[in-house]
Formats: C-alpha cells, sequence, structure tokens
C-alpha cells in the first residue's frame, strides 16, 4: 500500500497499527516513540520541551493551533518533538499574542504533521498495549512495507541516551525573569540571590525563570560536567534538571549526583528526569511505564497533602528499590502509586517527579521551589 494523494499521511506503529489521515506541516517520514498528553492547553511548550525530545506526540484535545504560536513561550530553542498527531487543527488561530499559525510553524521548524485520523483509537490502543515506536510518513513514494521494515529497526527508548542530544554544549549564565505576572520576583528573607548551578539535562525556560523568581541566579552546565566543574562557581545550591530518555543510561550525571550527595552537603533539588537521577544514585532502579504519565491533571500526594500537577515522563522510580533508611518517599502519583517525591532523610537532597513551574500547567507545587531555596538560606546561615 502506498500513499494515494500529495495530501495523505500514515501513522504506522510498530505492532502493525497503521491509521490514514492527511498532512501537515512539512512533508516527510520520522520515526519515533508514540505517546499522547492528555493537556487542553499548552500545546507550544510540550513541542518545545526538550523532555519530548525523539518522540511523536499525539494530543488527546480534539483541535490543536486555536491560539496559534507566539514568540514568548517556547521551552527551549528549538522543536523539541519529531512528529505531531492530531484529530484536528486551527488553520486560522485567534489571539492578540499569535504570530503563525500551527501549520506555518511547523514548515518554518521542520515538523511533520499528521491530522484527520481518531486519536481516541489510538490512545485507547496506547493504554492497552503501551507506548511504542511508530512513523509518520507523508511520503507517497515508500509503501507500508519499507516503513515496517525501516520501523522494526529504530532503536527502544528503554536504553537511549538522549540527553547528549538536548543539553547545553557550553554553559552560560541565566537571571532572566518571565514576562507573565505570576512569575515575577518574590519576596525572600534575603535579597542576595542564592547562587545556584543547574545541570542540563533538557532543562525548560520556564523552569529557570521560575528558579530566578524565587531569587537565584544560575549557571547552567553541559550534563557531562564534573564535580570540580560545578564545584568552580561556589553553588550554594545545586538543580539537577527535566529532560528526555532513559535515566538510567544518563551515567556521567547519575556519577555527579553520587559525588554530589557523598562529598557535599550542599542542597540538591531534581525536577523529573533529574529526580529520577537522583533516586538512582541512592541505590534506586526506574523501570518503563506502560505508556508514562503526560497531561496537566495528575493528582500527587502523601498523608492527605494534595497537588494537582503537570507530568511528562515514560519512566518512574522503583519505590521497592529505595532504602527506607536513607530515602523517604514524600509523594506518591494517586493514579497508579508510583514514586513522585522524594527527599533525604540526613542531607537536603529531594526530587519530584513533576513539573513545579506550571508551564503548562496548575500552580499548586510551586512550593517547591521555596522549599530549595529555603534549605540554600539555611545554609548559608550555617556557614556564616
Amino acid at each position: 500500500m502506498k500513499l494515494d494523494s500529495q495530501n495523505s499521511a500514515v501513522l504506522l506503529l510498530s505492532d502493525g497499527t497503521f491509521f490514514e489521515g492527511l498532512s501537515f506541516g512539512i512533508k516527510g517520514t520520522v520515526f519515533g516513540e508514540v505517546v499522547f498528553n492528555t493537556g487542553i492547553t499548552g500545546y507550544q511548550e510540550v513541542i518545545t520541551d526538550p523532555s519530548y525530545f525523539g518522540q511523536l506526540v499525539t494530543f488527546t484535545y480534539p483541535e490543536i493551533g486555536n491560539t496559534g504560536i507566539n514568540n514568548e513561550d517556547n521551552e527551549s530553542e528549538n522543536s523539541s518533538v519529531k512528529g505531531v498527531i492530531v484529530r484536528q487543527y486551527a488553520h486560522s488561530p485567534s489571539n492578540w499574542r499569535s504570530n503563525f499559525s500551527i501549520d506555518d510553524w511547523f514548515k518554518k521548524e521542520n515538523i511533520v504533521g499528521i491530522y484527520g485520523i481518531d486519536t481516541r483509537a489510538l490512545v485507547r490502543h496506547l493504554r492497552s498495549s503501551g507506548s511504542m515506536n511508530g512513523v509518520i510518513s507523508s511520503d507517497a513514494n515508500i509503501s507500508i512495507l519499507e516503513l515496517q521494515s525501516q520501523l522494526d529497526r529504530h532503536r527502544s527508548m528503554a536504553g537511549m541516551n538522549l540527553v547528549d542530544e538536548v543539553s547545553t554544549k557550553k554553559e552560560f549564565f541565566w537571571n532572566n525573569l518571565s514576562s507573565v505576572e505570576f512569575d515575577q520576583r518574590i519576596k525572600h528573607k534575603s535579597y542576595k540571590p542564592y547562587k545556584v548551578v543547574a545541570i542540563d539535562f533538557g532543562i525548560k525556560k520556564s523552569i529557570l525563570e521560575r528558579l530566578v523568581a524565587h531569587n537565584c541566579e544560575i549557571n547552567v552546565l553541559p550534563a557531562n560536567s564534573d564535580i570540580n566543574k560545578v564545584m568552580s562557581f561556589n553553588p550554594e545550591g545545586i538543580f539537577f534538571s527535566n529532560g528526555p530518555g532513559d535515566p538510567a543510561s544518563v551515567h556521567e550525571g547519575i556519577a555527579l549526583a553520587k559525588e554530589l550527595i557523598i562529598n557535599q552537603s550542599i542542597p540538591l533539588f531534581g525536577i523529573c528526569l533529574g529526580h529520577q537521577i537522583l533516586g538512582i544514585a541512592l541505590g534506586g532502579k526506574t523501570f518503563k511505564l506502560d505508556y508514562g504519565h503526560r497531561g496537566l491533571n495528575h493528582p500527587c500526594g502523601i498523608k492527605g497533602r494534595l497537588e494537582i500537577t503537570s507530568q511528562n515522563h515514560g519512566f518512574a522510580l522503583d519505590k521497592s528499590s529505595l532504602d527506607k533508611r536513607i530515602v523517604e518517599i514524600t509523594h506518591l502519583n494517586l493514579n497508579d502509586k508510583t514514586v513522585a517525591g522524594i527527599s533525604m532523610l540526613d542531607k537536603p537532597v529531594f526530587g519530584i517527579q513533576y513539573h513545579p513551574e506550571a508551564s503548562p500547567g496548575p500552580h499548586d507545587a510551586d512550593h517547591h521551589f521555596n522549599r530549595f531555596v529555603s534549605l540554600m538560606e539555611q545554609r548559608r546561615k550555617s556557614v556564616v
């Protein structure tokens, strides 16, 4: 079978399931892990979030692109997803901030899109069979059999280190606030900025802006930085960022985390992939979720405390692998009881599985940034 018109496109999954649809964005063929996001808003932030690198993202909301694309909401300089799957997209966006339609932006950013398929059926299939590799193609010269042959050779996300693909290649300094009112600087007891080193495993711009809002100034370092490089900045706190791929394969980041935990008493804060890396450094193990957590309404908490959170991850820490003498589980995902937060019992080290900067998503978890700052303030007083 080959595509029968210039505007046709196909989505083929590794188990042989395929969907016929229509092409938007650029024409081409892209391979990646097919996942789904259940958020109603935030498609621009999702598409530019480095945590989605190497994936084909399905949006469950039936129409994407209504508010267009602006120049302010990107989470990174480039698009991160390889392809996008939607039921329908808005040809004519309507919003005062819009600079591009999603179709024009996809063509500018070299993103392959497919629309006109039953995304409900696709998501039900992924929920029952698990996330899997797939291919989107709008190339009329490639048959389904040829696509299947190429897809069979595509690597699984398990065991894949994608951090090097998205991490900064050189260090940079960040002290910029977001223009959004919520992100303006929060008044803390100390007006002297806290010196933070952030390890970039695929960091989002909004996370950096939120740290600045909490009175931090940040030196962002590549993912392969060693402890000598990190400590040369005399940091008061160290942040491990979000990022894509299998956390167990990020060997340099895990080694750095172990050295910092053993040899230092500096506050460490990890989000998403950074949280998983801290967990592995503390002796834990991770596993691949069947279809991941990607959306804006995941309930997390423990002992009567609840936060509605924004999530984007395909792996999780195995709670049975965490030593209760060293690590406390502070949050669980209340949908499936997977680990959503950890904290060391005797050192200022903690991590959370979700994205507390609320971009996109709810503000419930913003207090974790305040906790990080409070730990740095305590250390600052003890040093003095």
